[in-house]
């Protein structure tokens, strides 16, 4: 039986906690065991705010400085303690969007679905234009990476409008999709490969 050598052991661990983490944010969020009904210094929220930001801080951060992404970590542990907390605490909208009594908490929303998507999307997005773009320009750019990721953000944030817009069809969807698509492919077509 062969033994890990420590930093993939410690990575292991991190990985574990981290799941762990999420995991019990998860199930005190479905199963109802935090609800906006609470005081704010109950005992329930208190768990689950240390749950959610370590799960957040373990995600993220490590991959943060091990890719060398600087801000991933703040924009992901941010995005994943605002959205986590929206959905367990604030009042979900019962308007539509342009409704000024709900204005506020779709905002709220779009920028934590902003962050939290586009900070999962980030090191993804990185990791796979290594394997997939054979010219160096693109291939080892972290601004491309950052830019895609925000797309998926904003597409995200874009979802979440037509939701609340009572307008969320597959093909206004598609359209988001095709236009986000085309911006990229034109930022894409503007990089000059190094010689």
């Amino acid at each position: 039986m062969t033994t890990l050598p420590f930093p993939q052991r410690g990575v292991l661990l991190l990985a574990s906690l981290a799941g762990l983490c999420w995991a019990a944010a998860l199930v005190m969020l479905i199963w109802g065991f935090v609800d906006r009904h609470q005081p704010y210094d109950a005992p329930e929220r208190m768990v689950y705010y240390i749950m959610v930001s370590t799960a957040a801080l373990l995600t993220f951060a490590p991959v943060a400085h091990r890719l060398r992404l600087t801000g991933l970590a703040f924009e992901g542990i941010a995005g994943t303690t605002l959205l986590l907390y929206t959905l367990a605490f604030v009042p979900p909208p019962v308007e539509w969007l342009l409704s000024p009594s709900e204005a506020p908490v779709y905002g709220i929303m779009a920028l934590a679905v902003f962050w939290f998507f586009s900070s999962l999307a980030m090191p993804l997005l990185y990791a796979a234009g290594q394997r997939l773009f054979q010219q160096r320009a693109r291939r080892y750019d972290r601004r491309r990476a950052r830019r895609q990721a925000y797309e998926v953000g904003w597409l995200a944030v874009l979802i979440v409008a037509l939701a609340g817009l009572r307008t969320l069809t597959p093909i206004a969807v598609a359209l988001v999709v095709l236009i986000i698509g085309v911006v990229e492919l034109l930022f894409l077509s503007f990089v000059e490969p190094e010689p």
